[in-house]
């Protein structure tokens, strides 16, 4: 057909297929980096809330002169009223409602928290009597697990960490706002599984979704409250001696 001296035509399936199929593929090509950039921004946001709870730990211990206990439940985020006396029962989620932070982490997951009971005790702590309990071991280039801050025996010369902050990360365990527990769907991820029971030694690794090197997969995101900053804080307020 010619219409004002012009031959109109139209584009063939196979063309159109074509066509089709290049767009799908840089629209692929877009669409991977953005949901890397996406996890990103999840990853600071935690660690952001991470550094933000620790700050109100160090301020909740100049104001009371101890660290809080974990806090009541999953859906109470009060600090336990009771002394928690056993490492096991200073581990748990942390106090969001005491300690005014957020509850969650980037993927929707309650942060968790371990005191030493003795720093959590009624009794507020001194300078050079309460010994921390708290390590955190991360694994070097041979899949080997080594001390990243404390060590095997932790005394007052060999310090260990008052508290460990820590998030589970996008995949695997985890307890959600409700309350319902995320499970773990995996079966090589010894150090996430380690994290997840622990009450005194914890992990800390860079990101790794290698299921056979030692240790498995990993993205859980753990911090610490180092004694050194939390007594020297609270001497420059007057806290401590």
């Amino acid at each position: 057909m010619k219409t004002c001296g012009f031959k109109l035509s139209g584009f063939t399936l196979i063309e159109v297929a074509i066509v089709l199929v290049v767009v799908a593929l840089l629209l692929g090509g877009l669409l991977v980096p953005l949901t890397m950039q996406i996890e990103q921004q999840r990853i600071r946001e935690t660690q952001k809330t991470l550094e933000e709870i620790k700050e109100a730990l160090i301020g909740y211990a100049i104001a009371n002169g101890r660290l809080p206990r974990p806090a009541i439940s999953a859906s109470n985020g009060a600090e336990n009223a009771a002394n928690c006396v056993t490492e096991a029962a200073c581990t748990g989620f942390i106090p969001w409602g005491t300690l005014g932070v957020p509850k969650l982490d980037a993927w929707g997951k309650i942060v968790r928290y371990s005191v030493t009971p003795a720093f959590a005790s009624s009794v507020p702590f001194t300078l050079n009597a309460t010994t921390a309990s708290k390590t955190i071991q991360t694994r070097d280039n041979t899949g080997a697990l080594i001390y990243l801050a404390g060590q095997a025996t932790c005394s007052t010369t060999n310090q260990c960490m008052p508290a460990v902050i820590f998030s589970h990360g996008k995949n695997n365990w985890g307890t959600g706002d409700l309350g319902n527990a995320i499970t773990d769907s995996s079966v090589t991820n010894a150090d996430e599984d380690a994290n997840n029971a622990a009450s005194t030694n914890f992990i800390s690794r860079t990101f790794s979704d290698n299921t056979t090197g030692t240790g498995g997969e990993f993205d859980d995101l753990v911090t610490w409250l180092s004694p050194n900053i939390l007594f020297n804080r609270m001497v420059a307020a007057g806290r401590l001696p």
